[in-house]
């Protein structure tokens, strides 16, 4: 028996639950038709099998017709969700893992002009900023219809075998009726505290009288909106005690803040450069308050800070959700003392980024996490061992380097800087997002466990490659940024990079011209407004930075608006001239019509990377393949057999940005898929 607090059982009511870490409900977006098919069941299993006490399914399974998910959720108003649910509920159970689903009704929170075309409903008629759907005011037979779907939806869940089931409160119909900025009924559901509880307690009555006393229902909610006018802590204490007290719920899973805003998500779910578990206290005074089973999940991405939630006794089950996406193994590696192992969470959300913008949730450095039915999150052995070199050490090629070093192969990399990283050291640099720099850190030390060479402050040519009698050589040198994009004027620019590397020196009246939308662009903006310049952003799209995404954007609209930064949508910068110590930009759009001419000190182009390939075509000749890639072989994960040249000497392959300008989840995933087969 380990005296480890997070490898303590917990009993909640009837269920073991085997260690103190869940993952809290969160949708990642696999459903197939709505429902849990073989992706999401893999997903689900494979944290299963990697000690996870209780995983929990669907942040926010639809319980109604007219609560459709703004992106790909599971479907609980249909009944054929109930053998896919059996078939999920049996196979995390195998594992010794325990399985609950959260239900809700999104109230305002969606469109109407998705699934059925339905009316969106609240309890008022006010819009949500994030959705902006117009809601129709609930009447009596609204309210009565989603109660029955929320029981009928239990009920399902029960038939699935579901462990129990958690009510999402939060930002959704729930809590539209809560708080009394969302809720202008009048009595018996609008008015009073008591009034504006009454739906919850009418929902959980009705589910109650469906599934029985034993099977285990829990709330999620926010204790303090945060709000002017919404729901205080005071409020969220006493909401506390009266769920306790009802007898109609068996845990608490509490939240601070609140989501109808991008701004208000972010500091709910926080991201790399905000605070690390900024709600734990509070989730603690609930539970102090109430003596109640307490769960909790926010940015609590490493085991001291979940210990030390278990050990203090704020929380009774600690939510490591992200935590768990980037690495489904953290129990296992705990218990075998392999805390060193976990690969960690660095907030960079491209995860929940990606579910908002209608993607599948993807790690920014596990490619293996939702594609589970085709890649591993453990590598195996080969059956022969290769040499491998490998050119570049930046996210790719320590990639292919972890990779292949566990996979037992001799692996030798090339670096012509001092330092492994490549663009990930360059992105680091900036406060916010220094966290970034471990995914560098953590495959440094898998490749040193696994016995890696490198070699750094080498610049590597054909000849040095070739020298080391190499089976496979990998070409991961990354590219370099790309200003050659006016008709006129293009010496005259400097790069977002120089902005960020500080090569070159902040001016006093920048335009930051981003046609490329991702996050050198911004940083470059941040590190010229701190300076204390005026700067405009400029984009030719209708929106700036959308490869940035929306909760990685709060941060960046926080650090630039309180400064002299503005954004300016739909205009291209076509080219530059000099005059004097100026430099006169000349502005058109890809709508016609427009010629301007604008003055600045110092033009800044963002505009994505060229591969930096010149080795790739040098050593092409010389390999078997000729550098071709069988995209049937990586797509089926077989490895490669394309041979064009028989008297090639090796395999040549180039993964990253060295083929094109993406972004560092491809750049991971092009290692990883192509080196698991070597």
């Amino acid at each position: 028996m380990s005296n480890d607090p997070l490898l303590q059982p917990f009993q909640l009511k009837h269920l073991t639950l085997r260690n103190r870490i869940i993952m809290t409900a969160h949708e990642p977006a696999y459903p197939e038709e709505g429902m849990p098919k073989a992706r999401y069941r893999a997903y689900h299993v494979e944290r299963a099998k990697g000690g996870v006490a209780m995983t929990m399914t669907a942040g926010s399974a639809a319980v109604s017709k007219d609560s459709p998910p703004v992106f790909n959720n599971l479907l609980v108003y249909k009944d054929e969700v109930v053998p896919w649910m059996k078939d999920m509920t049996d196979a995390v159970h195998e594992q010794g893992a325990a399985i609950m689903i959260q239900l809700t009704h999104l109230g305002r929170r969606t469109r109407w002009d998705k699934a059925f075309w339905l009316p969106v409903v609240s309890p008022s008629h006010r819009r949500e900023a994030s959705h902006k759907a117009f809601p129709k005011k609930m009447e009596d037979w609204d309210i009565e219809r989603i109660i029955t779907d929320y029981a009928d939806a239990a009920e399902r869940m029960k038939a699935g075998g579901m462990d129990g089931i958690e009510l999402q409160a939060y930002g959704h119909l729930m809590d539209q009726f809560w708080s009394p900025l969302t809720n202008e009924l009048d009595a018996p559901y609008g008015g009073s505290l008591e009034n504006r509880l009454r739906f919850t307690f009418d929902v959980l009555k009705e589910i109650r009288k469906r599934v029985g006393p034993d099977f285990i229902v829990g709330v999620r909610y926010t204790g303090d909106e945060m709000l002017e006018g919404g729901l205080t802590k005071a409020d969220g204490l006493d909401i506390s005690r009266r769920l306790k007290e009802s007898g109609l719920v068996d845990f608490l899973n509490v939240v601070r803040g609140h989501i109808d805003t991008d701004a208000g998500l972010t500091d709910v779910i926080p991201i790399q450069g905000m605070a690390n578990s900024p709600h734990l206290d509070f989730a603690g005074e609930v539970r102090a308050a109430t003596n109640f089973p307490t769960f909790h999940a926010a940015k609590i991405p490493d085991v001291a800070t979940a210990r030390h939630a278990i050990a203090s006794g704020k929380l009774d089950m600690v939510g490591m959700t992200r935590a768990h996406m980037t690495d489904p193994h953290i129990v296992r590696k705990i218990i075998e003392r392999r805390e060193d192992d976990i690969r960690p969470c660095v907030g960079a959300n491209y995860c929940l980024d990606r579910i908002y913008q209608g993607g599948a949730a993807y790690c920014i450095h596990n490619a293996a996490t939702g594609r589970e039915l085709d890649m591993p999150h453990t590598i195996a052995r080969a059956e022969t061992r290769k040499k491998i070199v490998i050119v570049g050490a930046g996210p790719a090629g320590l990639e292919a380097a972890r990779v292949a070093g566990e996979r037992g192969h001799e692996v030798v990399v090339f670096e012509v800087a001092p330092d492994p990283g490549g663009q990930i050291r360059l992105t680091a640099q900036s406060e916010r997002r220094k966290e970034m720099i471990s995914i560098i850190d953590w495959r440094m030390a898998q490749c040193e466990k696994y016995g890696v060479t490198f070699h750094f402050n080498t610049w590597a040519d054909a000849g040095t490659v070739q020298a080391e009698n190499p089976d496979v050589v990998i070409i991961a040198t990354g590219g370099m940024p790309h200003t050659e994009v006016l008709t006129k004027g293009n010496e005259l620019v400097v790069s977002s990079w120089d902005i960020i590397a500080g090569d070159v020196k902040p001016g006093s009246n920048v335009l930051v011209f981003d046609d490329a939308g991702d996050h050198a662009g911004l940083q470059a903006a941040e590190i010229l407004a701190d300076a204390g310049g005026r700067v405009e952003i400029m984009t030719p799209d209708r929106s700036f930075a959308p490869e940035v995404m929306a909760m990685n954007l709060t941060p960046y609209m926080r650090a630039l608006q309180n400064k002299e930064v503005t954004f300016t949508v739909t205009y291209r910068l076509e080219a530059v001239e000099k005059d004097g110590n100026q430099l006169i930009a000349y502005v058109g759009s890809d709508y016609g019509g427009v010629s301007k001419q604008r003055t600045f000190d110092q033009i800044v182009v963002n505009h994505g990377t060229v591969p930096l390939d010149e080795i790739y075509f040098d050593l092409k000749p010389a390999s078997t393949n000729l550098g071709e890639v069988s995209y049937e072989q990586l797509i089926a994960g077989v490895p490669q057999s394309v041979i064009r040249n028989p008297d090639g000497g090796f395999q040549l392959f180039r993964i990253g940005d060295a083929v094109s300008a993406r972004n560092t989840h491809a750049a991971i995933y092009d290692a990883l898929r192509l080196m698991k087969d070597v």
